[in-house]
């Protein structure tokens, strides 16, 4: 799993668990719709903090919420 794939299933399950969709989601977030379907599509290869950060915002959760998940973990060092 890349690290775009594991915020782009961050997002899916925050979706879920919160009862949105993608386009809520960014309404919800003062974003456009497709900013969010971009990340969770293959267009942006590497969302910026700051999206991620506007996503956490509007779900009234941290960052290291966020990020707190088995995908992240696992993900293997880039730099080596």
């Amino acid at each position: 799993m890349t690290l775009k794939d594991a915020i782009a299933d961050r997002i899916l399950q925050l979706c879920a668990l919160y009862g949105h969709n993608p386009g809520s989601l960014a309404d919800l977030c003062g974003m456009d719709r497709s900013t969010i379907y971009s990340i969770l599509g293959q267009k942006s290869k590497s969302p910026e903090v700051a999206t991620i950060k506007k996503i956490c915002d509007g779900l009234e959760i941290t960052l290291s919420e966020f990020f707190s998940t088995p995908e992240f973990d696992s993900l293997e060092q880039e730099i080596k």
